[in-house]
């Protein structure tokens, strides 16, 4: 008889939720971690990224008290004890997923996870025998093949989250969501920031319309923006770092504190065992998955960011979950038709289903209707009037995408991601009564504009 009924290798979203569920539906669940649980999301991530962008958000509200009839000191920044915020908060979290695994009985290895057989797990040199196993190594920062990137000074989304001070001034390799939320929270803290993309545009996640209008406002906020411009290299400049970048001949350069280099994650197959087994990766490093979460080998399943694909949190929850089922005997398919994802910059952005650009490139049909926050009453009691949202209909107005640039965008997006798992219309959302005053009335507002148009606004 097995050890376990299940493995799983690696305690970030993915790993843990799985053991969670394995352990709620009655199974044994051996879960390998070589760090602490809650993997780079808890740890060094989403969630200590968002602690600092409260702390900011709140900064930025001090600053304009005024406006809102209330009178207070300069406000001043604190950053150690900010910091020291964020680990308080990460600490809580990660210390309650650990009394969560002990009371589901959950059994935790402290070490690296390695492959011996579909039913066998070395960890520290002790070998686990189970009946099933789930891959959820997760990822790790990419970096770009240019020389200078081994520099002191040189920093990774999780290094610089341990600074002690916020530096004067900071190079940003890398215009995605990473890249841009801690521009967003560096800016507002007083650093001079520079962001160095290579692409054309800024988010390559966002509807084009918002990156536009968002690519404005963060350079009027004065973060100054070079796009389509690769990095060439780093160098040591006294007691600075020079950031060359630049397509063609014509090189362009920077000088900064602090170069971070954030140009996305690489699926971490390292010392898995994965080759010896016959188990296929991608070229991007990502373990190859069927619909349901499984690998080649039978009885092995692979969820989160070593799979590739949606590098998302909470496409690693639901994978997690869906993986311990089908591991315990279900058969399970995931659906990634409504998959939302989040930008924690000022303002905040998010967005679920298709872009504009995407129903053009894919010849889909669909009418356009846009509802802007000033015409918000909430959003004027507020004083964040700033953003839009945009929804795209099917003809027959099923919900195809809808798109929010504007005040809590990240939890207003949940109602577009339930219309498009349930296949619902503009017509749906018209129909349900929104609470007044409150933002979601925006996107009912949105709805109404792929009819006769908003009521609240021209």
């Amino acid at each position: 008889m097995a050890d376990y009924d299940l493995a799983v290798i690696g305690g970030g979203p993915g790993g843990y939720v799985a053991a969670l569920r394995g352990a709620q539906l009655g199974a044994r669940v051996a879960l390998v971690e070589e760090k602490r649980v809650g993997g780079v999301c808890l740890n060094e991530g989403c969630i200590p990224t968002k602690t600092l962008a409260r702390s900011v958000e709140l900064l930025l509200d001090m600053e304009r008290a005024q406006e809102f009839g209330i009178l207070v000191s300069e406000p001043a920044l604190d950053f150690a004890k900010m910091m020291a915020r964020k680990e308080k908060v990460v600490e809580r979290l990660v210390s309650g997923v650990e009394a969560l695994l002990q009371a589901r009985k959950v059994e935790l290895f402290q070490g690296r996870g390695r492959l011996l057989a579909p039913n066998k797990v070395s960890v520290e040199g002790r070998e686990l025998s189970t009946r099933s196993i789930i891959i959820a190594t997760g990822a790790e920062p990419g970096k770009p093949p240019v020389p200078g990137l081994d520099l002191e000074g040189v920093l990774t989304s999780s290094e610089i989250l341990e600074l002690e001070e916020a530096p004067s001034d900071l190079a940003i390799v890398g215009g995605g969501v990473i890249g841009m939320e801690f521009a967003s929270i560096f800016n507002a803290l007083g650093t001079k920031v520079t962001v160095i993309e290579m692409l054309p545009s800024l988010l390559p996640p966002l509807d084009e319309e918002l990156s536009r209008r968002y690519l404005n406002l963060v350079q009027r906020e004065g973060v100054e923006v070079h796009l389509n411009s690769p990095l060439r290299g780093v160098q040591q400049k006294g007691s600075s770092l020079l950031v060359e970048y630049g397509a063609d001949e014509k090189v362009e350069s920077v000088e900064a504190d602090y170069v971070l280099i954030a140009t996305g994650r690489l699926p971490y197959t390292e010392g898995l065992g994965l080759a010896e087994l016959g188990v296929p990766c991608g070229k991007g490093r990502e373990i190859v998955v069927n619909d349901y979460l499984q690998t080649t080998l039978p009885g092995v399943y692979a969820v989160g960011d070593v799979t590739g694909g949606w590098m998302l949190a909470h496409v690693a929850f639901r994978q997690g979950e869906i993986a311990a089922e089908n591991a315990l005997g279900n058969e399970k398919g995931i659906d990634y038709r409504a998959v939302p994802y989040g930008v924690f910059t000022w303002p905040e952005m998010a967005g679920v289903g298709l872009t504009e650009q995407e129903a053009k490139g894919e010849g889909i049909p669909y009418k356009k209707s846009i509802f802007r926050f000033a015409a918000s009453g909430r959003a004027l009691t507020m004083g964040e009037t700033t953003g839009l949202v945009k929804m795209l209909c099917r003809e027959g107005g099923e919900v195809l995408g809808l798109h929010i640039m504007g005040p809590r965008a990240t939890d207003l997006i949940a109602e577009g991601a339930l219309a498009i798992q349930m296949g619902a219309k503009a017509s749906d959302i018209v129909a349900t009564i929104h609470a007044h005053p409150t933002l979601p009335e925006a996107v009912r507002e949105a709805a109404l504009g792929q009819f006769e148009g908003p009521i609240h606004a021209l």
